[in-house]
């Protein structure tokens, strides 16, 4: 642990402030985590409607936004994106405005047998809150809205700071209609400083700033060999069934150790802190016996080398599997880019990589493609030392400057509308949260600092000339 030389005279009081509103700001959560709002097709839209609404009504119950609403943007000419909460309020006698983003939408919960609490049930066992979206994003959310509780509470309503507040609904779906709603309320949206609260810490004791972020690319691969499926018996062993020929084209995409083999695809040179193979195989859950892939430190392999998984394949179930050759296999891809690299390059090696790669003279569809840039933040302006003196005041230990293996691509949208503005990227999760997976979680402790975090941020900027 380390001391502040110096803290924020307002510390005492804010850190009053945001325990005793820690109960109120977990059930606010609670009630969040109880609407099912689901960003992706196929999901009752009405559920992320009512996520919306729900969030709006907290913020404006704190009473200090010159405007509150739900506002959505058009994904293209047919469709339109999920509803967002957009909050402004003017800066005041030459005070710089701050951008708080966090997502109240949220991934599908999956196999409820998979969770050892309902995922839409709030509930706390130990030191942890569970429930889908607990973690990501709406701890997120409910952490800007006990951040100025707390800041108003000591400071009072009639503050300087100029406040902009963009929740966004539809991230887990690939935030489609984010860079037409940025556009479309850019002088809403305008800031000098952003803080995005939708990343993770270095564990449930010590913060962390993100600075670096990896691009993605994912698609739907099509493979097929055959134009009907045939007996397995009569033509197995000479036509190529399409099954056959994704498992082999896919095979291509790794090398022995199961580092990314796609010609094209870079890696960053970057020092990484230390964390051992043994600290991943327990957070990552590795299976007794299952050793690490890839080369390099681990954390090189997690945040600056490109990696590629597939996460979903559409073929025939063990269940309902004949004797027959399949004549064509759908697969998702989904491709993780180091920093450095644009998302439109890597798409290309991958493309020409399975282009050239087609084993048998296999047919190749790939569509649905989705792309997002890789990310490096700026470390050299005043918001991000002033960002990790409130971490090192509200946590009592310096802050860790970090990479994700994870993506956000709409950073690259923001930096390019909004250039001036600098970038904060923190969070509320840390390695246990399980974000995505079932048994999500938020640490309360974790939770707690990261409020106070922000308040304190607040009160450092409310204080700048």
């Amino acid at each position: 642990m380390t001391s502040t030389p110096q803290s924020h005279p307002l510390l005492p009081e804010l850190s009053e402030a945001v325990q005793s509103g820690l109960p109120t700001a977990i059930s606010d959560l609670g009630r969040l985590v109880r609407i099912p709002s689901v960003s992706w097709d196929g999901f009752d839209p009405a559920h992320v409607a009512a996520s919306a609404d729900a969030v709006r009504a907290l913020f404006e119950d704190l009473g200090v936004f010159d405007s509150v609403a739900v506002s959505t943007a058009p994904i293209d000419a047919e469709r339109t994106g999920q509803p967002a909460v957009l909050a402004t309020r003017a800066a005041r006698n030459g005070k710089p405005t701050i951008l708080l983003y966090a997502h109240h939408d949220v991934q599908p919960p999956g196999h409820d047998e998979d969770w050892d609490s309902a995922p839409f049930e709030p509930t706390v066992r130990g030191d942890r809150l569970y429930g889908r979206g607990a973690a990501d994003d709406k701890a997120g959310v409910m952490a800007h809205v006990a951040a100025i509780r707390a800041f108003t509470e000591v400071v009072g309503r009639d503050f300087d700071l100029g406040l902009v507040i963009f929740i966004e609904g539809e991230e887990e779906f690939g935030s489609r209609s984010f860079s037409n709603f940025i556009v479309q309320h850019r002088d809403e949206l305008a800031a000098d400083v952003i803080v995005v609260a939708d990343s993770d810490n270095w564990d449930a004791e010590t913060p962390a700033l993100t600075v670096g972020l990896r691009g993605n690319v994912t698609f739907k691969l099509t493979v097929a060999t055959l134009e009907h499926a045939s007996h397995s018996g009569m033509f197995g062993g000479a036509a190529p069934d399409a099954m056959l020929a994704t498992i082999r084209l896919l095979s291509t995409l790794h090398a022995a150790d199961g580092s990314v083999a796609v010609a094209g695809l870079t890696s960053r040179e970057a020092t990484t802190p230390d964390y051992s193979e043994e600290r991943l195989a327990e957070e990552a859950a590795l299976l007794e016996g299952v050793h690490p892939i890839g080369h390099g430190p681990v954390l090189s392999r997690l945040w600056d080398q490109p990696a590629i998984t597939i996460t979903g394949i559409d073929a025939p179930t063990v269940v309902n599997a004949s004797n027959t050759l399949v004549p064509s296999v759908t697969v998702k891809v989904s491709a993780r880019i180091a920093p450095g690299q644009s998302a439109d390059d890597a798409f290309q090696a991958l493309e020409q990589h399975l282009r050239e790669h087609a084993p048998f003279g296999a047919h190749l569809t790939i569509s649905d493609v989705d792309k997002g840039n890789p990310f490096l933040v700026d470390t050299s302006g005043w918001a991000v030392a002033e960002a990790k003196d409130a971490m090192a005041e509200a946590w009592g230990r310096t802050a860790i400057e970090t990479g994700i293996g994870g993506s956000i691509p709409f950073i690259a949208d923001l930096v390019e509308v909004f250039p001036n503005a600098q970038i904060l990227i923190t969070g509320v999760e840390d390695p246990d949260s399980r974000a995505h997976s079932p048994n999500e979680s938020l640490h309360l402790g974790v939770f707690h600092r990261a409020i106070l975090t922000e308040a304190v941020l607040l009160a450092k900027l409310e204080g700048r000339a």
